[in-house]
Formats: structure tokens, sequence, C-alpha cells
């Protein structure tokens, strides 16, 4: 599945296949250091299942990565965002919101909310809003965890079986 943008139309948006993981992974590292390792979002993906990953890319260069991963919500199956990883060089592009867009195009055709932990005044432009009756497995600043579905998301967060 490719998805262009006319705002950015050089990079494809595509499902990230097993080739791209090793790109993946040194641009996350890239972009967030190892303090992400420390991060209750970071402990929840160790033990969820990947649902998909998109990957941006000019060439065989890969400019920008996010994935979803299978949880649940209050038993609720659901999806959990991030991280959005792109390349320093096309941070100010748009690519990030590009990437955000394929997921939420994605967890639609699924019909399945979306949960992540951000900067609400960037992904309240999504849809995304402060779910404060989630739970995370871990210390999370309330304030940044953010859901976007259908229903009002409430219960404890965990890794889909």
């Amino acid at each position: 599945m490719s998805i262009t943008s006319a705002l950015f139309p050089s990079p494809h948006i595509d499902v990230e296949s097993p080739a791209d993981a090793t790109a993946v992974e040194a641009l996350v590292l890239a972009a967030f250091g190892p303090g992400r390792f420390a991060k209750t979002a970071e402990r929840l993906r160790e033990r969820a299942p990947v649902a998909v990953g998109f990957v941006a890319r000019e060439g065989d260069r890969l400019l920008g990565s996010v994935r979803l991963w299978s949880i649940t919500v209050g038993g609720i199956p659901a999806l959990f965002l991030g991280p959005i990883a792109v390349a320093a060089e096309n941070r100010k592009a748009g690519l990030g919101a590009e990437l955000v867009e394929a997921c939420l195009s994605w967890a639609a055709q699924a019909k399945m909310g979306v949960l992540l932990v951000g900067d609400a005044p960037y992904f309240g432009r999504f849809g995304f809003a402060p779910a404060p009756d989630t739970r995370l497995p871990g210390p999370v600043d309330q304030r940044r965890v953010l859901w976007r579905g259908p229903d009002q998301s409430s219960g404890a967060v965990l890794p889909a079986a």
C-alpha cells in the first residue's frame, strides 16, 4: 500500500517490511537515544505484538517510521501508536504528520481506537483527546495519554495476547 501526499510527493509511505527492521531501529535510536528504553511506553511495546508499521522512504533511503502495536484498553482491542521517528534533516517537512495519518487510516479500516503517549497540542489536530481513565502499566504523565476512537477509553492498558 502506498500513500502519497501533494504536500510531500517525493517520499512514499509504505507498509514496513521485515527488510526495513534494521533501518527502522537505527532511525528510532537516532531520534530518541537510549533513554527511550526507560519509558513506560517502551516497556509496553516490548511485550505487545506489532499490528502494522509504516515507513517513509525516498528511493532506498528510509526517512521516517512509525508502528501500531496490538493492545487492549479495559479488555477491548485497540492500537498503541509510536514511536514516530523522522530523520533529523526531514523533521520540518510534515513527514511525521503523514506517518500519523497513515496509522489513523489503517486503524479506521480496522475499526479500532488508537492510544498514544504524546504532546496534546500536536496530536489534537488528528482528533486525539486526553484519556484520563486509561492506565498504562507504569509511570507516565497522565496528561500525555491520548486517545482517538469511537468511544472514550478507560481501564488498564495491556499487550494483546
